[in-house]
């Protein structure tokens, strides 16, 4: 789940992070209250996932209630369109912050490095625009450090990155705190990603996060149920809609222009078995990961879930069985096709794994029958496609 900046501040704040004062506002008139309420120059950031608000106009400046009231009428409700997304993003709230006189900006994150299976820190001096830019054009002013999550972070592991990054003296006394927060949100929040960008040195001596990009593990949200509210305030995506309304991650459905249906346990298994249709001469209709441990109930609403496409001509459920019982899954496909309103398409199911032999023996009893390798499937419902066409 992508984090408004709003809300990747408020998680800043929970973990010691030090934020500009700021108010978040759905309604312009607020917006003009809380100015109003505290004098003052401020600014009016759009809350968007879009890079680059400020180029497309989604940062405005204000110095009296007034102003700052006017303006949020003008940028609450347009839809703020730039070069990473064309089609644009509805603003549907403001975060009002204090203008701060900036004497440095500089940039921090950490992520995962999936490659060396361990967290990295990713800092440079020069902070204020895309990290792809100061790679391409800078690649010496990027500073790394990975991380033993098995002993975790360490104070001198941030003044190493201090000095490597090259960050002005300023910075020196707050940075090993706000690297360890950094650290912190990471792992007690389930984040793929936190970045600062810009982490600014004011003229007066502090240290802030001027913004704050948060990309959180759906998976890890069990850990913080109450952070599954701010998913309302996330663009909205059908597909992603969809997968949620039916117990799935964000992430494990999208619809393709393909017309066979696709359902596997596993991004690499629902990957490999799209690959298997295309080299048989089809196309997938859309990408579904029914999940780990998948019981019955699930597998019938992703089976639901796919066919209610009408493009699709045949599906092609392909599973393997580890923490995932092939029987429940064999159980909720049996279950789904004996729905009497429910549309029927051909269907070629692999099973293979924890209790294969159990659930083949179901099928065979509802008359479904199975292959046994992910080719001989993706070859069958390609043909039964074309055959339904």
């Amino acid at each position: 789940m992508k984090l408004m900046e709003y809300q990747g501040k408020e998680l800043f704040r929970r973990v010691g992070i030090p934020v500009p004062r700021g108010e978040h506002a759905s309604e312009a008139k607020a917006v003009g209250a809380f100015i109003a309420a505290n004098p003052g120059a401020w600014v009016l950031k759009a809350q968007v996932q879009m890079g680059g608000r400020g180029k497309a106009g989604g940062i405005k400046f204000a110095e009296s209630a007034d102003e700052g009231k006017k303006i949020a009428g003008d940028l609450i409700g347009m839809t703020l369109r730039g070069i990473q997304n064309p089609q644009g993003e509805l603003v549907k709230s403001l975060l009002v912050e204090e203008k701060v006189a900036i004497a440095h900006e500089a940039y921090a994150s950490i992520t995962i490095d999936r490659t060396a299976k361990k967290p990295v820190f990713i800092v440079t001096a020069q902070g204020g625009m895309d990290i792809e830019e100061v790679a391409e054009s800078h690649p010496a002013a990027i500073a790394k450090y990975w991380v033993d999550p098995a002993i975790g972070f360490q104070p001198f592991e941030a003044r190493r990155l201090f000095y490597a990054a090259k960050l002005p003296a300023g910075y020196g006394k707050e940075w090993p705190k706000i690297a360890a927060a950094m650290y912190r949100l990471f792992f007690e929040y389930g984040a793929n990603l936190v970045e600062i960008n810009p982490l600014v040195l004011t003229k007066d001596g502090r240290v802030i996060a001027s913004d704050a990009k948060v990309d959180l593990d759906d998976n890890a949200l069990y850990k913080h149920p109450e952070l599954l509210a701010w998913a309302s305030d996330s663009p909205e995506n059908e597909d992603e809609a969809k997968a949620v309304e039916i117990g799935l991650g964000r992430s494990n459905y999208a619809r393709l222009d393909g017309d066979i249906g696709v359902m596997a346990n596993g991004a690499g298994l629902g990957m490999g078995t799209m690959d298997a249709i295309r080299n048989a001469g089809g196309k997938a209709a859309n990408f579904l990961d029914v999940g780990g441990g998948a019981q019955a109930e699930r597998v019938r609403k992703c089976y639901e879930l796919i066919v209610s496409e009408p493009k699709v001509r045949a599906m092609f459920i392909n599973i393997f069985g580890g923490i995932t019982r092939a029987d429940q899954v064999a159980s909720g496909i049996v279950e789904a096709l004996s729905g009497g309103s429910l549309r029927k398409v051909p269907l070629v199911v692999r099973l293979t794994g924890t209790n294969e032999k159990e659930g083949r023996a179901i099928l065979s009893k509802a008359g479904i029958a199975s292959v046994e390798t992910m080719d001989e499937g993706a070859a069958k419902a390609v043909a039964l496609a074309k055959g339904a066409a």
